[in-house]
């Protein structure tokens, strides 16, 4: 069988999913998951087509090399894919990155050039770059004669109009690349391709997509290209998240460090992994868990996560001269109707109206016959993205 490998590396998680080749590729993988817990106890969690699920413990490196301990999953991983499909040839990897910079407006093909070009954008994304390119050079170690792929979540923004992308600083610090660059590209550009078969004359008009889940984002589309986005610089710009500020005064960040001493390592963890749905709530990071809670705190964090997204789609349809269309994907999007109809309650201003039956039953058309604006919750693919233009890349 022949096959895509698609990966996405974090810190100590290696997501996978294996696409097969047979003529064309298939729209589901064959098997799917994760090795969680690297660098500790890591596990290897994965399902297939059919929904069996596998659980299995993988070794523990007794090394503090973070490349070591990656290689050590990924290749655990490589034998067990080989020993679940004993056929099975790996024709190329494809690869989330999270940052191309200014450089990089469609995936790549990653050679030792390349790979030289993405540790410059290392100080843009410092929680995520290092981990996307340890596992491309783990593959490059393990299979090297697999082509791979660097497909980067700030590529479908290059689009943006230059003036979306400006922070009001000195020049000398844009020319050097402190600008908005926006990220969740890959899910904007899947569900953008669906727009000719759900919105029909509306594809080429004016659309928000909202990819609401753990980590937060909205983005302006018009004529199926970016035009605006939530966040900016970083991941942690924009929305509320499941543990991230979103948007912040940077005077806070000032008078923290003022007045309460908090040095860089202690405000990134302030502001990535205590804050959001989590620091608000004072329960948790899951947005299940707190629309199941009577806690009132629990409730203010679900008000002011909706809130904030209803604000943000007033601020995008300025910026795209309207909105024909409100789309919600990720986790929260798609599944959680309570969340969906609060914020569209809080744009109908613009015109949006809600059925709450086709929204209770989470169907995919969620607007009323006599909405101005069409809302949808579709699902969203990032890894078939990056598998299709693994495909695409290496000419297969």
């Amino acid at each position: 069988m022949k096959a895509i490998l698609v990966l996405n590396a974090g810190s100590s998680s290696l997501k996978f999913a294996l696409f097969p080749i047979n003529g064309e590729l298939s729209s589901k993988p064959a098997l799917s998951g994760q090795v969680e817990g690297i660098g500790a106890g890591p596990h290897l969690l994965a399902k297939d087509a059919d929904g069996k699920r596998y659980d299995e413990r993988v070794s523990v490196v007794n090394s503090d090399d973070q490349q070591a301990q990656h290689r050590a999953a990924l290749a655990h991983l490589f034998g067990w894919l080989q020993g679940h499909n004993p056929d099975l040839e790996i024709v190329a990897a494809g690869h989330r990155v999270v940052h191309g910079g200014d450089l990089y407006s469609a995936p790549v093909k990653v050679d030792d050039a390349i790979l030289a070009q993405l540790d410059e954008f290392l100080p843009l994304a410092p929680l995520h770059q290092p981990h996307n390119l340890r596992a491309i050079r783990a593959v490059a170690s393990l299979m090297p004669n697999v082509p791979q792929v660097a497909c980067f979540d700030t590529a479908f923004h290059r689009s943006q109009p230059p003036l979306a992308q400006m922070f009001a600083l000195p020049r000398a610090l844009s020319a050097e690349g402190i600008k908005r660059y926006g990220f969740h590209g890959l899910s904007y550009e899947y569900v953008s391709r669906q727009f000719p078969a759900l919105l029909g004359d509306k594809a080429d008009g004016r659309v928000i997509v909202a990819h609401l889940g753990n980590g937060s984002s909205m983005c302006a589309i018009r004529n199926g290209t970016s035009v605006a986005s939530s966040m900016g610089f970083t991941a942690v710009d924009g929305l509320v998240m499941g543990t991230r500020t979103g948007n912040l005064d940077p005077g806070v960040l000032l008078y923290l460090m003022e007045q309460k001493g908090m040095d860089v390592k202690a405000l990134t963890n302030l502001l990535y992994k205590q804050s959001g749905l989590l620091g608000v709530s004072g329960i948790s990071q899951d947005m299940r868990e707190l629309l199941a809670s009577e806690a009132p705190e629990a409730r203010e964090a679900v008000d002011l996560y909706c809130y904030r997204a209803a604000r943000e789609v007033g601020s995008l349809a300025a910026a795209a001269g309207g909105i024909d269309a409100l789309v919600f994907t990720g986790g929260i999007g798609e599944h959680a109707g309570f969340v969906r109809a609060r914020i569209v309650e809080q744009c109908a201003w613009l015109g949006a109206t809600l059925d709450a039956s086709a929204n209770d039953r989470h169907e995919t058309v969620v607007s009323a016959a006599n909405s101005k604006v069409k809302v949808l919750a579709v699902p969203t693919n990032e890894e078939w993205m990056i598998a299709e233009h693994t495909m695409e890349i290496v000419g297969l």
